[in-house]
C-alpha cells in the first residue's frame, strides 16, 4: 500500500481539528457532559470511522479495508476494556467531574503521541527483522493469559514514572480548578491534577505495548495502524462518561479480549512460519481475522449482559421477604432494621 505523503498531511491535520475542536469544548464549558451529549459525539466518531473505512474499501480494495476494519474494533475494544483502569485512577485521586474532560483529553493526545512513535518503531523493526513476528505472536499470547487469570480492578497499581513524579515533585494539598500549577508561600508547586495526568499518561504508554503488536498482527500498513489507533482513541472522552456505569456489566470482556489477542498472536506467528517456508503454516485471510473479532465481541456482551441480569435478579430475589414469612413477622423484621439504624 504506496500512501502519498499528501495523503499522510491530510490524514494527521484531519485529526488534528477534531483533537483542537475536543479541546475548545473542554476549555469553553469545563462540566460533566451529558448523555445525550457524549451519545451523539461517539456517535459521530463511530460513523467517521466507518466512512473511512468505507473509503478504503473503495480505493485500495477489500484487503486493505477488512484489514482497518479489523484493526479499529480491536483496537477500539482494548481502549474500552482501558476505560476501567481510567475509572480507577480517577476515583484514586477524586478528580473533580468537571475537570475530568481536561485529563482524559490530555491523556488521548498522550496515547496518541506515544503511539505513534511505537508504530514508527514497530513498522521499521518489522521491516527489518522478520524474527519480530514471533516476539510479537508470543507477547500477545502472554498477555491474553495474564487476561485470563485473576483479575484485580478494584486496584490501581502505581508504576514507577507515577511513585518516582510524586516523590520529587512538591505538590499542593488540593485541587486548584483546572490548573497543573500554583503558587503558594511564594513556591511554584504541582497541584495534583499533574499528577493524574502523569498516571494516565503512564498507563496509555503500558496499554500501548499490547495495542501497538496486536494491530501490527492484523495488518503490516503503518497508515491502517495509525489510522485504527486515533478513530480508536477519538471520542474515548465521552465513551468514558457514557459508559461509565455500564462498565461493571460487561464482566466478561477481559476474556473476550483475551481470545482475540491469543487468536492475533498465533496468527502472527503462523504467518511467520508460511513466510520463512514452512509448508502446513496458513496465512489466514483477513476476513477470518474479522468474523473471529466480530464474533468474539459480539458473544461477549451478549453473555456478559446476560450474567448482569440474572445477578440482579438474585439480587432482588434474595432481598424480598420468604413466602412463608408471615406479614408480622416481616413487620418486626423491617421494625428491628429501623431500630438498628437509629442506633447507628
Amino acid at each position: 500500500m504506496n500512501v502519498p505523503v499528501w495523503v499522510w498531511a491530510v490524514t494527521i491535520a484531519g485529526f488534528a481539528v477534531m483533537i483542537a475542536f475536543d479541546f475548545y469544548l473542554v476549555a469553553r464549558n469545563p462540566r460533566e457532559p451529558s448523555v445525550r451529549e457524549c451519545v451523539a459525539w461517539v456517535t459521530f466518531y463511530v460513523l467517521a470511522a466507518v466512512a473511512f473505512g468505507g473509503v478504503l474499501l473503495a480505493t485500495a480494495g477489500s484487503s486493505y479495508g477488512g484489514e482497518f476494519f479489523a484493526g479499529w474494533l480491536t483496537e477500539y475494544s482494548l481502549s474500552v476494556d482501558n476505560l476501567f483502569v481510567f475509572v480507577i485512577i480517577m476515583s484514586r485521586f477524586a478528580v473533580p467531574l468537571q475537570y475530568r474532560q481536561k485529563v482524559l483529553l490530555i491523556g488521548i493526545v498522550l496515547a496518541l503521541l506515544m503511539r505513534g512513535a511505537f508504530i514508527a518503531a514497530g513498522a521499521q523493526a518489522i521491516a527489518r527483522f522478520d524474527w519480530m513476528f514471533y516476539i510479537f505472536g508470543a507477547f500477545l499470547v502472554y498477555t491474553a493469559i495474564k487476561l485470563v487469570g485473576p483479575q484485580q480492578e478494584d486496584e490501581f497499581s502505581e508504576n514507577i514514572a507515577l511513585r518516582t513524579a510524586k516523590r520529587i515533585l512538591p505538590t499542593t494539598d488540593s485541587y486548584r480548578g483546572a490548573s497543573v500549577l500554583a503558587r503558594v508561600d511564594g513556591r511554584l508547586l504541582v497541584t495534583p491534577m499533574l499528577i493524574v495526568m502523569v498516571a494516565i499518561g503512564t498507563t496509555d504508554l503500558l496499554f500501548a505495548l499490547d495495542s501497538i503488536p496486536a494491530i501490527f498482527g492484523l495488518t503490516k500498513e503503518p497508515y491502517l495502524v495509525f489510522a485504527a489507533n486515533t478513530f480508536a482513541l477519538m471520542g474515548l472522552r465521552q465513551l468514558f462518561f457514557l459508559i461509565g456505569a455500564l462498565l461493571d456489566r460487561l464482566v466478561y470482556l477481559s476474556k473476550g479480549l483475551a481470545l482475540i489477542l491469543a487468536f492475533i498472536g498465533v496468527k502472527l506467528v503462523l504467518e511467520a512460519l508460511h513466510h520463512d517456508g514452512v509448508g502446513w503454516a496458513p496465512e489466514l485471510p483477513i476476513l477470518v481475522s474479522l468474523g473471529v473479532i466480530l464474533g468474539t465481541l459480539a458473544i461477549t456482551t451478549v453473555a456478559s449482559l446476560a450474567k448482569s441480569r440474572r445477578d440482579e435478579r438474585r439480587a432482588q430475589s434474595a432481598a424480598r421477604p420468604a413466602p412463608d414469612q408471615a406479614p408480622e413477622e416481616v413487620s418486626r423484621t423491617s421494625d428491628v432494621a429501623l431500630a438498628e439504624r437509629d442506633v447507628r
